[in-house]
């Protein structure tokens, strides 16, 4: 029997001999699908789903999150906040790190999850140093911080030994930067408490700049058009709901530790009516949404979701604070500014990738309306994104507006023109 490919792009498992010796080819088939190389540029497969190992990782990365809220519910001051957003960002980063290096690069094998299992125990050690990044733990912090910015700059270069010349300059760049960062966040080991979360505020500007600056000058068109795929996408909006989750647990960590009352438990109830908001906002404007293939429009939106999701979790902290609260004649002011500031921040940068995004279903979720076809009018419908990508003359999918009733609309259909009668029956 054979060998053959899983759907995620992965070699088979080897057959057994049916002889009653060893297969000669047994052991290196065996090599090859527990440790494989990285997958090249461009090689990942098309319609790769989201594992359990990747579940795994951003529920770590999470934790993370939840810690850095946590932190911010208790010092609500502008202090507390620059803290709260140096430290998310750093993490955000190295999670959008890891994240784009398994999309591009990983397979489910032994490589893969022992190195997904080295980022999460540099995750969990950073994450005991957040309630005190500010303060006495801050160096630690630092040191745990560089280990994981240098593993993933071991992993990009591993992966960019076997880039094809046109990827060459991109990987060496993207890997001096990550490199660079590993070695200034120890560096910063040694600075004052108060100036080093400066300096980490410097570094987070400097990568996004950097990394922004990679993806659109040095990486070709094409391969940086393509870098969004379902499995990113579905990547980041998994983030989003876990983060959008925490919510919740700050709110009935609220209500648990304070004497239930019709007044309190409203106000609990009505602060995840506000985080229910966040989710719908979240998935009818920008969930599931693929940008234009542009390098600009690829790098818009995997950036849009840092204020998104660090907004979510600010709003979550201001939540356990409301909570506290409910008895109070007046909520604090900084409560009420940070719940309304997240809200409005969530809100638009939510609808601000949608400008930047056609109304383009996923190409699974579209291709069961491929087959179907309008018998009202004079034209009959097709599906207008293939994942050989069809377009309209325009350059983008377009859906048909003239009909307000129509159902298929928001699918990614198109006129085409065929007649009614033309089409098949």
């Amino acid at each position: 029997m054979g060998d053959s490919a899983d759907p995620n792009g992965n070699a088979a498992e080897p057959a057994h001999s049916s002889g009653g010796g060893t297969d000669p080819g047994h052991w290196a088939r065996l090599r090859q699908y527990l440790w494989q190389p990285p997958r090249p540029h461009g090689e990942q497969p098309p319609r790769r789903v989201v594992g359990p190992l990747e579940l795994f990782y951003d529920l770590a990365v999470v934790v993370l999150v939840a810690q850095d809220a946590h932190h911010l519910a208790g010092h609500l001051t502008w202090r507390g906040l620059g803290e709260f957003a140096v430290v998310f960002t750093l993490v955000w980063i190295a999670w959008t790190n890891g994240s784009l290096h398994h999309e591009l690069h990983g397979r489910d094998d032994a490589r893969a999850r022992s190195t997904f299992l080295l980022q999460i125990l540099v995750l969990v050690a950073m994450g005991a140093f957040i309630p005190e990044a500010g303060g006495a733990r801050g160096a630690a912090f630092a040191i745990a911080a560089a280990v994981l910015f240098a593993v993933l700059a071991v992993l990009w270069l591993l992966a960019a030994r076997g880039d094809r010349p046109e990827y060459r300059r991109a990987s060496a760049l993207f890997v001096t930067g990550t490199a660079a960062c590993a070695v200034l966040l120890a560096g910063t080991a040694l600075l004052p408490a108060g100036t080093r979360m400066l300096a980490w505020g410097l570094l987070d500007a400097a990568y996004l700049a950097g990394f922004a600056a990679v993806l659109v000058a040095s990486v070709p068109a094409r391969a940086a058009a393509l870098l969004i795929t379902d499995a990113l996408i579905e990547r980041f909006g998994l983030l989003t709901i876990i983060v959008l989750g925490e919510t919740l647990t700050g709110v009935v960590d609220g209500l648990a530790g304070q004497p239930l009352n019709p007044l309190t438990l409203s106000v609990g109830l009505v602060a995840v009516v506000v985080g229910f908001g966040a989710w719908w906002t979240y998935f009818d404007f920008a969930g599931h949404r693929h940008p234009r293939p542009t390098p600009a429009a690829s790098v818009h939106w995997m950036f849009s979701h840092l204020p998104l999701t660090a907004a979510i979790a600010a709003m979550g902290a201001a939540m356990v604070s409301l909570v506290d609260h409910a008895d109070d004649g007046r909520t604090p002011a900084a409560t009420a500014w940070l719940l309304c500031g997240g809200a409005a921040n969530r809100t638009c940068t939510a609808r601000s990738p949608a400008h930047a995004w056609p109304w383009r279903p996923r190409a699974s979720a579209s291709a069961p309306y491929a087959r179907r076809h309008s018998s009202s009018g004079s034209h009959s419908y097709s599906c207008s994104v293939s994942p050989g990508g069809s377009q309209s003359r325009s350059g983008w999918p377009t859906a048909p507006t003239h009909l307000p009733g129509n159902p298929l609309r928001t699918a990614g259909l198109r006129p085409s023109p065929t007649s009614v009668a033309d089409s098949p029956r």
